[in-house]
């Protein structure tokens, strides 16, 4: 549905702007979800049948990654994942706006990839509006597990992000990073 301004509730959600969840998001989130249930409900050996909801369900996947189940996401349609990259059990990825992921990214189980943000303005938040900003992963990046990314965060390549970290600003190429928030790991020797 087209609002005031022109814009669909989607085109301003991608936008980074607040929007509201409309018919036409709720359908497409489940469509998400409904890819989702059949995706988490596939074994190991069920290798074309992954590969066929994956491929219906994400914006792009690269050749050789693999996704275990349970994965879980909004739309689904606004993730992209490079070549050879590995995403661990129970991983998180709301996508309300877009996570690129680059080639030969290796995820940590239980890790969240969160673009969604809410209004700091109470009323804003009431009226159940929302918004969003991108998180860009650099190839060769690896997550440990239960590490959190919140909304608008880049991370360079080779980057390492600690297990159980929470990452509240951008992480330069090369870099290790750890804690809560995280932080520059110290050099060893």
């Amino acid at each position: 549905m087209t609002g005031s301004n022109g814009r669909t509730e989607r085109q301003k959600m991608l936008a980074g702007d607040h929007y509201r969840v409309d018919a036409e998001l709720a359908a497409e989130q489940l469509r998400a979800e409904r890819l989702l249930r059949a995706y988490n409900a596939t074994t190991a050996a069920d290798v074309e049948q992954r590969a066929a909801l994956l491929s219906a369900l994400l914006g792009a996947i690269g050749e050789d990654s693999v996704i275990r189940p349970p994965f879980h996401c909004d739309y689904g349609t606004n993730i992209r994942i490079g070549r050879g990259c590995f995403v661990n059990f129970g991983c998180v990825f709301l996508d309300v706006a877009a996570i690129a992921l680059g080639d030969a990214c290796q995820i940590g189980p239980l890790v969240q990839i969160l673009t969604a943000d809410h209004p700091r303005d109470a009323a804003q938040r009431r009226d159940g509006y929302e918004s969003g900003k991108p998180i860009t992963i650099g190839a060769n990046v690896w997550i440990g597990g239960g590490a959190i990314l919140l909304p608008g965060i880049r991370i360079g390549e080779d980057a390492i992000i600690g297990a159980g970290s929470v990452v509240t600003r951008d992480v330069p190429a090369g870099a290790t990073v750890s804690g809560n928030p995280a932080r520059a790991a110290k050099k060893e020797g």
